[in-house]
C-alpha cells in the first residue's frame, strides 16, 4: 500500500478541520465552551453547538472543533444550555385580548412551544397560521380547536370566566360530525370535556382513532377513570376527575354523579359541573383507596394515558400565590385593561376567607403525582394560562418548581417540559433533545436547572428555530409589552 506523506496528511486533516468548522457551517450560528442539558443525554459541560438554516448541525466537545471567524460565535462559558421548553396546557382564546401579547410572553421566558387545549377555531388556527408564517418570531402551535362537550356544555359565553369556547353536543351523531370537521380544518389533537355521555366519548375516541388524532381532555363526568382510559384516552388534563375513580366507593360514586347529570340536565353546564365536584371531589380525597390508587394507575401505565397536571393552577388558587406582589410584577406585560381587571379581582379575593378545600385539593394533586411518576405514567408541564391570573410565560417555571416538589427530579422536569410533549406529537425527531438535525429552539441559561430548577428563569438568551434573541433583545421585547 502506498504511504501518504506526512505532510499531505496533516494538510488533509487541517482541511477536513476547516471545512467542519468553516466552509460546510459558514455563516453558522455557534455556542461554544457551554453545557448542554437535556432529558435523555444528561449534562455534557464544555460543549460547541453549531446552527445553520434553523437546525443543529453538531454537538461536539468543544476541543473537538476550530471554529471559522466566519461564524457568529457565542461564549457559553460558565453557561448553561436546554431544549426550548413548551407550555402543554395554554389558551390563547380565554382572553382574545391577550393574544397578541403572548408569543412574545412566551419566547421572552424560554417557551418555543405550546400546546392550545380550547378556543374557537377561527380564532386559534389564525395564531396558528401566523407562527407557521414566522417560525423565528413566534412559538410552535398545536391546537385542538373547541373543547368537544355534551349538554349542557360548560364553558357556553355565559359569563366572563365561561367564554364560549366549547361546543356542545346533544348526540353522538353531533359529536362524530365535529370530529370531522375538526379534523378537516387541521387540528394536532382533540379535547374532550366533562359533559360528554359515555357514547359519545367512546364514539369520539374511535373516530378520532381513525382519523390518527389523540384524544385529550377531562375525565367525563359519567365515566371512570379505567373506563375512558380504555376508551382511548391519550392524557388527562388537571387529574381532573381522577379522585372519583380511586376513591373506596368509586362505583356508587359514578352511579350518584350519573343521576345528578340526568336530573340536573336542564342546568347550565358550569353549575351542574361544579355542585358535581362540591358533592364529591373532597370526600373522594379523603375515601381514597390505596388498592384503587394502584388498579387505576396500572392502567393509565399500560394504556399510556399520560397526565398535565397543572399544578400550578390548582397552588395558585389555593394558596393565592397570585397576590404575591414580585407575580403581580408580571402582570405590566399583558394589556393595560386587562391588568386593572386581574388586579381588582384579586383585591376582592383577598377580603375572602382561604378556600380550605381548594388547599387541600391542591395538597392532594402534589401527592398523588407522585405517585403516577412512580408508576411510570407519562408527565407533561403544562399551566392552563391566562386562567387564574396565571401570566403566560412566567407560569410555565412555576410548574416546573412544582413538577419537582411533587417528586420529578429537575432532569425529569425539564423532560416534561421538552421531549414529552414532542413526543406525544411523534415530533421527538425533531424537538426536546441538543442533538444533530433537530430544530433549534434552545435556552441559554446563567445557572445549572439541575442544581435547582428555578434557574430555568435565570434566562441568558433564547434560540427560536435558529434565531437568536440576547438578553438584550428580550428585555427590549419586555418593554415594548410593558408600554402597550
Amino acid at each position: 500500500m502506498k504511504k501518504i506523506p506526512l505532510f499531505l496528511l496533516m494538510f488533509s486533516l487541517a482541511l477536513i478541520s476547516w471545512q467542519d468548522g468553516g466552509q460546510l457551517f459558514r455563516g453558522a450560528l455557534c455556542v461554544e465552551h457551554v453545557t448542554t442539558i437535556d432529558a435523555k443525554n444528561g449534562l455534557h459541560p464544555d460543549m460547541t453547538i453549531v446552527i445553520k438554516n434553523g437546525k443543529i448541525k453538531r454537538v461536539v466537545p468543544s476541543k473537538d472543533l476550530k471554529l471559522s471567524r466566519a461564524n457568529q460565535i457565542i461564549d457559553g462559558t460558565g453557561k448553561f444550555i436546554i431544549p426550548g421548553l413548551w407550555d402543554a396546557h395554554v389558551h390563547l382564546g380565554y382572553f382574545e385580548d391577550l393574544a397578541p401579547s403572548m408569543f412574545h410572553l412566551f419566547l421572552t421566558h424560554g417557551v418555543t412551544s405550546i400546546r392550545d387545549n380550547g378556543g374557537q377555531i377561527d380564532f386559534v388556527k389564525k395564531w396558528k397560521e401566523a407562527a407557521m408564517k414566522h417560525p423565528t418570531d413566534a412559538p410552535r402551535v398545536m391546537i385542538a380547536g373547541p373543547l368537544i362537550d355534551g349538554l349542557p356544555n360548560v364553558y357556553d359565553g355565559s359569563s366572563p370566566s365561561h367564554p364560549p369556547i366549547s361546543v356542545g353536543n346533544g348526540s353522538v351523531a353531533d359529536a362524530i360530525r365535529l370530529v370531522d370537521q375538526l379534523d378537516s380544518i387541521g387540528v394536532d389533537f382533540l379535547k374532550a370535556y366533562e359533559m360528554l355521555n359515555p357514547e359519545q366519548f367512546l364514539a369520539i375516541a374511535k373516530r378520532a382513532k381513525e382519523k390518527g388524532l389523540k384524544v385529550s381532555g377531562h375525565i367525563p363526568l359519567s365515566m371512570d377513570a379505567i373506563s375512558a382510559s380504555n376508551a382511548g384516552l391519550s392524557s388527562m388534563e388537571h387529574l381532573r376527575n381522577l379522585e372519583m375513580s380511586i376513591a373506596h366507593d368509586a362505583e356508587e360514586l359514578l352511579q350518584n354523579r350519573q343521576k345528578m347529570l340526568a336530573a340536573g340536565n336542564m342546568e347550565p353546564g358550569h353549575i351542574l359541573r361544579s355542585k358535581i365536584h362540591i358533592a364529591q371531589r373532597m370526600d373522594a380525597i379523603k375515601n381514597s383507596d390505596p388498592q384503587k390508587v394502584t388498579e387505576v394507575l396500572g392502567v393509565l401505565a399500560k394504556n399510556q394515558t399520560w397526565q398535565i397536571p397543572t399544578l400550578v393552577l390548582a397552588r395558585f388558587n389555593g394558596y393565592r400565590l397570585f397576590s404575591a406582589p414580585e407575580w403581580q410584577e408580571t402582570f405590566k406585560y399583558i394589556p393595560a385593561k386587562l391588568e386593572e381587571q386581574w388586579s381588582s379581582n384579586i383585591k376582592n379575593i383577598q377580603s375572602q376567607d382561604p378556600n380550605i378545600s381548594v388547599q387541600q385539593y391542591s395538597n392532594w394533586m402534589l401527592e398523588i403525582l407522585g405517585k403516577i411518576h412512580e408508576a411510570g405514567i407519562g408527565i407533561m408541564a403544562g399551566t392552563d394560562c391566562p386562567i387564574f391570573y396565571l401570566t403566560p410565560g412566567p407560569s410555565l417555571h412555576q410548574e416546573l418548581v412544582l413538577l419537582v416538589k411533587a417528586g420529578l427530579s429537575p432532569l425529569e422536569a425539564i423532560g416534561a417540559a421538552t421531549v414529552m410533549p414532542a413526543r406525544y406529537f411523534k415530533m421527538e425527531d425533531e424537538l426536546g433533545l441538543i442533538e444533530q438535525g433537530m430544530w433549534a429552539d434552545l435556552v441559554l441559561l446563567d445557572a445549572n436547572p439541575l442544581v435547582d430548577i428555578s434557574n430555568t428563569q435565570k434566562i441568558n438568551a433564547v434560540i427560536k428555530q435558529g434565531k437568536w434573541y440576547s438578553r438584550k433583545k428580550l428585555d427590549e421585547m419586555l418593554e415594548a409589552l410593558d408600554r402597550q
